[in-house]
């Protein structure tokens, strides 16, 4: 099972899990440390379009994920950073 603990940074509780000797921090934490009206879904998903996150998250997947399909994230990698183009973690 996964060990989870917190830290604190600049007054706000961000979360980790460490599995399998990895740390994993939580986004959900560190977006919601924004003061603004935002919501921390929103500051994620806007975050989560830009062409650098995409390029950084399908290069982790590459190397760490061998069903990744490379042929299917092209098509997103060529649509981001347009103002038309909308990306959810769950895609």
């Amino acid at each position: 099972m996964p060990q989870k603990e917190t830290i604190q940074v600049q007054g706000t509780e961000i979360s980790i899990i460490q599995k399998n000797n990895d740390d994993y921090i939580c986004l959900t934490d560190i977006a919601s440390a924004k003061k603004r009206q935002t919501r921390s879904a929103d500051i994620i998903k806007h975050w989560i379009r830009t062409r650098t996150t995409l390029e950084f998250l399908g290069t982790w997947e590459q190397i760490y994920n061998p069903k990744f399909k490379v042929v299917e994230f092209d098509h997103f990698k060529m649509q981001a950073g347009l103002p038309s183009f909308v990306l959810s973690p769950g895609q």
